[in-house]
C-alpha cells in the first residue's frame, strides 16, 4: 500500500522545533512517509512564528514552495501565527487548513479538504494544558521543551496571545524524557521554552519548583549525558545561584542566552521589560568572574517606538564595554496584537536599518574577538553530520563553532582538539 507522504517546515524558535519533531513522530506512528519540504508530499505543514514580519513572508514563500512541488496538496499552517491572526493566513492562497497552538497536536484529526481554509484556533483560555515535546531527528543535538507560555506583558511581543500563560511539565516528566534522548545516543539537550527561568508553574497553579531544583536534578539523575545547554533566560530570572550552579556544573555548559532589548532604561521601561541596565551589567559581570571563557549572547531591538539617538548610543556603549560574544538583532516589527503598536513617535525604516547594520557589524568583531581569546586553546567539540567542501562542523561547550577535516568516525563524537585560527567565514579552525 502506498503510503501518504507528509512534509514539514518550521519558522522560528527551538521551542518550534521540539514541538515539530513530535508532530512528525504522529504521523510516523500513523504510517505516513516523511520527506523533505523541497519534495512532493500530500501534505505540507508549516509551523509559524509570530515575532515578526518577515516570519509572515516566510509562510507565504513556503506556501508557493509547497503549490510548485504538487498542486493539489494538502497545506496547513500551524502554531503562533496562526493563533495570533488565523483569519489573515486564511487570505493567503493555497492554505488549506490554520490550526492553533493547542491544536496542532491533534492534526491528523483535522485532515479533511474543503473549499476554503478551515480555521480550528482555540481561546488563550483553554490554553493550560503542558504537552511535552523533544526534538529527535538530529543525531547530535536534541530540544527538550521544559516550559511553555508566558505571563510577562512585554509591550513589543505576540507571545502571550499565541502560546497563553506560563506553564511547566514537572521535574519527574523532563528527566524521564531526558533518558529517554539519552538512550538514543544524542549527546547534547537544549532546554528550550518561552521563558525557561519561569520554570515550575504547573497548569497554571502556585510554582511547585523552579528552575534551580530542575537544573540541579538533571545534574544529579543524567550521568550519561555529556552537554546540556540552556536555550535563553531573562536577566532578571537568571540569579546568582544559577551562574554559580552552572559554574560547577559537569554536564551544563558555559554558554548563556541572556536578552538585552535595549541597553537604554528609558527604552526598557517603554517595552516593559523586568529589568534595568544596571542589573542586566551586573549579570553578565557575575558570569565572567568566574567563567571568563563563557560565551554569552544576547537580542537586541533596534527602532523601537521613540528610540533617539542618544538612547541607540546608550545600547552600544553598553554592548562595546560588555563583555557578549555574538548579537541577534531585531529591527522593531510592529505587531497588530501588541501596545507597541499604537506607540508614538514611530521610527522611520531607514533609521532601523541604519542601527541594525551598526550593531551586526558590533556583533560581528565581537565573536571574532571571542573566537581569537581561544586561539592554541584545547577544547571539547560535538562533531555534526554535516559535511561541506570537505569539511565536518562541530560546536565547543561555550559554542565556538569550528571545522576540520572530513572524517564519518567524528559524526556526533566529543573529541578535544586544538583550536587554531579564525576563517574568513567564522568558523574556528581545529585539528
Amino acid at each position: 500500500m502506498k503510503k501518504n507522504k507528509v512534509a514539514f517546515s518550521t519558522l522560528g524558535c527551538k521551542l518550534n522545533f521540539a514541538e515539530t519533531d513530535t508532530i512528525i513522530n504522529k504521523f510516523l506512528k500513523k504510517g505516513y512517509e516523511y520527506v523533505k519540504f523541497r519534495s512532493f508530499a500530500d501534505i505540507y505543514i508549516i509551523n509559524t512564528c509570530s515575532v515578526t514580519k518577515n516570519a509572515d513572508k516566510e509562510l507565504k514563500k513556503l506556501v508557493r514552495i509547497a503549490i510548485k512541488n504538487n498542486v493539489n496538496g494538502f497545506i496547513v499552517a500551524i502554531g503562533c501565527y496562526s493563533q495570533v491572526n488565523p483569519k489573515e493566513i486564511s487570505l493567503i492562497n493555497g492554505i488549506d487548513l490554520i490550526i492553533g497552538s493547542k491544536e496542532k497536536f491533534n492534526i491528523i484529526n483535522y485532515l479533511t479538504k474543503k473549499n476554503n481554509a478551515n480555521i480550528y484556533s482555540c481561546s488563550l483560555k483553554e490554553e493550560n494544558m503542558f504537552i511535552p515535546s523533544y526534538s529527535k531527528l538530529n543525531r547530535t543535538r536534541s530540544f527538550l521543551k521544559i516550559q511553555d507560555g508566558c505571563d510577562y506583558k512585554c509591550s513589543y511581543c505576540t507571545i502571550p496571545k499565541a502560546r497563553g500563560l506560563s506553564r511547566s511539565d514537572n521535574i519527574k516528566n523532563i528527566i524521564k524524557y531526558a533518558k529517554n534522548i539519552i538512550k538514543q545516543g544524542i549527546k547534547e539537550i537544549v532546554l528550550t521554552g518561552v521563558n525557561i527561568g519561569d520554570f515550575g508553574k504547573i497548569y497554571n497553579k502556585k510554582n511547585e519548583s523552579n528552575f534551580l531544583e530542575l537544573i540541579q536534578a538533571m545534574e544529579y539523575y543524567l550521568n550519561d549525558i555529556k552537554r546540556i545547554r540552556i536555550s535563553s533566560i531573562e536577566p532578571n530570572l537568571l540569579s546568582d545561584d544559577i551562574i554559580n550552579f552552572i559554574s560547577k556544573s559537569k554536564i551544563f555548559v558555559n554558554h548563556f542566552h541572556i536578552p538585552l532589548q535595549s541597553g537604554s532604561d528609558e527604552i526598557l521601561n517603554k517595552m516593559k521589560r523586568r529589568y534595568s541596565k544596571k542589573i542586566y551589567l551586573e549579570r553578565i559581570k557575575k558570569i565572567f568572574n568566574i567563567m571568563p571563557y563563557a560565551c554569552i549572547g544576547t537580542d537586541v531591538i533596534v527602532g523601537f517606538p521613540g528610540e533617539k539617538e542618544e538612547n541607540f548610543l546608550e545600547t552600544y556603549s553598553l554592548l562595546s564595554e560588555l563583555e557578549i560574544s555574538y548579537l541577534h538583532v531585531f529591527p522593531f516589527s510592529e505587531r497588530k496584537n501588541t501596545e507597541a503598536f499604537f506607540l508614538k513617535d514611530s521610527i522611520t525604516q531607514e533609521i532601523r536599518s541604519k542601527r541594525s547594520k551598526i550593531l551586526i557589524k558590533l556583533s560581528k568583531k565581537k565573536k571574532y574577538n571571542f573566537y581569537r581569546k581561544h586561539i592554541n586553546k584545547k577544547k571539547n567539540v560535538l562533531f555534526e553530520n554535516k559535511k561541506k567542501s570537505g569539511f565536518i562542523y562541530g560546536y565547543t561547550d561555550n559554542y565556538i563553532r569550528t571545522k576540520t577535516n572530513w572524517k564519518s568516525e567524528l559524526v556526533n563524537k566529543i573529541k578535544n582538539v586544538t583550536l587554531l585560527n579564525v576563517d574568513n567565514c567564522g568558523n574556528m579552525i581545529c585539528k
